[in-house]
């Protein structure tokens, strides 16, 4: 039997601490990319002029950045700043390529959420003089944060599964973990069955809380929709 060889304390905390890396990158990479996908997504909704070159680079970035597997900006950022010399470690590597690509998807989600809030609401804002700060955080935003957040625990959580791609430029993360114990000569579908239990064990959890809020503020909204002040 394997499995009391396999789980050991060594071999334990190795599980550990790659788990701990898998939810340190998503989480990074999903708190950088809500700070500057707020950013983008307020860019790209931007009706000022002046705003003109800069919508066309976040879109520029959003749409390409969306559309490129996350390997490959992982692999070109890895491969790109060897050939560069610049000096960073496989972790520095996942932590910008993560954030990078979390920048694009969660602009987007944010943008959706900015945009589905009713016209009638901005123009009563307008009538009473708001300026566009105003109406973005006592209008928009508060209106549009049920319709956000959501989603973006979701992406939370197909994110966590992605990090799994860091494994290829050696960050010890779970699947990476799960490849050096199975190099011990473990069974492979004892040390890959072990990480699928733990990636289910970090994501289920999650998921629940995105489908909890989800149904929570669904109804919250359609009972402000109903209201007569409305």
């Amino acid at each position: 039997m394997q499995i009391p060889k396999m789980f050991t304390i060594y071999n334990i905390m190795l599980l550990a601490e790659a788990a701990m890396t898998t939810l340190l990158l998503a989480a990074i990479g999903c708190v950088i990319g809500a700070v500057f996908g707020s950013l983008i997504s307020l860019v790209r909704l931007s009706a000022s002029p002046i705003a003109i070159p800069f919508k066309i680079i976040a879109t520029l970035y959003v749409e390409i950045l969306r559309r490129v597997p996350f390997l490959v900006t992982l692999l070109v950022l890895f491969f790109g700043a060897q050939v560069l010399g610049i000096d960073l470690s496989p972790m520095a590597v996942a932590v910008i390529s993560t954030s990078a690509i979390s920048t694009a998807f969660v602009s987007e989600i944010i943008r959706a959420g900015l945009q589905a809030v009713r016209p009638s609401q901005i123009e009563a804002a307008t009538v009473m003089n708001f300026s566009a700060w105003q109406t973005l955080y006592l209008v928009r935003w508060p209106q549009a944060w049920p319709l956000i957040l959501p989603p973006l625990v979701s992406y939370f959580v197909l994110f966590i599964k992605d990090t799994a791609l860091a494994s290829q430029i050696g960050v010890l993360e779970l699947t990476q973990a799960g490849k050096i114990l199975n190099t011990k000569g473990f069974s492979a579908l004892l040390v890959f069955g072990t990480i699928l239990i733990l990636y289910f064990l970090i994501s289920y959890p999650l998921s629940r809380l995105g489908t909890h809020l989800e149904s929570k503020l669904g109804s919250s909204r359609h009972s402000r929709s109903n209201s007569p002040l409305r």
